[in-house]
């Protein structure tokens, strides 16, 4: 299997200079493009020494990792919200735009719930998937807000976490279309705890992306999806 591309820039993003990492198939057009966002004591490097940024870019997606506002290599940006405010849902659209993502799978781990929850709930249309790993501020939005989200949805958590997997699980049960990966043993930075497990899942579920259809109403399922919901 070719070595996928790696590569390291920065975009300005309303103003302020963001780092990121971009992971590139080596072959053919991307199947899809995932965002992957990160928590507050991690960055773009941990999806890069996880081994998640290569597994995407081998099995032929692209994958964006950035660093969020003052963390990371993006440390001198400053943050458009108090952390565990929900940030402004611009702010990942401009992010999205900026990187010229077009709709994308956004994984979002942690902290970058604050991020992820209001985009997600603006925007839906400018994601593919969505793959919340125990985010904050799930607790912010009524079931009734997510009940009208229509997108696919990996809700991930370890089962070691009974503070913010267990919360994060209450509350995005409510998307409708959603399915549950919970890793054992590990904690709450599951990925890092199970990252064979993690990998594996993640790919099932993008794998399974390409049995949606989009239609004049949203996504429709199709007959093949086999998600299983909890």
């Amino acid at each position: 299997m070719a070595t996928p591309q790696i590569t390291e820039s920065t975009v300005t993003v309303q103003g302020q200079t963001l780092f990121y990492r971009r992971a590139e198939p080596a072959q053919a057009v991307p199947k899809l493009t995932v965002l992957l966002l990160h928590g507050i004591r991690f960055s773009s490097e941990t999806w890069l020494q996880v081994g998640t940024l290569a597994t995407l870019a081998e099995n032929g997606y692209r994958a964006v990792a950035i660093d969020l506002p003052g963390l990371g290599r993006s440390k001198d940006a400053v943050a458009p919200a108090a952390v565990g405010q929900p940030a402004p849902a611009a702010f990942l659209k401009a992010v999205s735009e900026a990187l010229c993502l077009g709709p994308a799978v956004v994984i979002s781990p942690s902290l970058s719930g604050m991020y992820s929850l209001p985009f997600l709930l603006e925007h839906s249309q400018l994601f593919k998937g969505y793959v919340p790993v125990a985010p904050i501020c799930t607790e912010k939005f009524t079931a009734e807000q997510y009940a009208q989200i229509k997108t696919p949805t990996l809700i991930v958590y370890g089962d070691q976490d009974v503070e913010l997997g267990q919360t994060s699980l209450n509350n995005l049960r409510h998307l409708p279309e959603h399915q549950v990966l919970v890793l054992q043993g590990a904690g709450h930075p599951c990925y890092l705890d199970k990252p064979n497990e993690w990998h594996r899942g993640l790919l099932a579920f993008l794998q399974q992306l390409k049995l949606i259809s989009p239609s004049r109403h949203g996504i429709t399922r199709q007959s093949q999806w086999r998600g299983r919901q909890s």
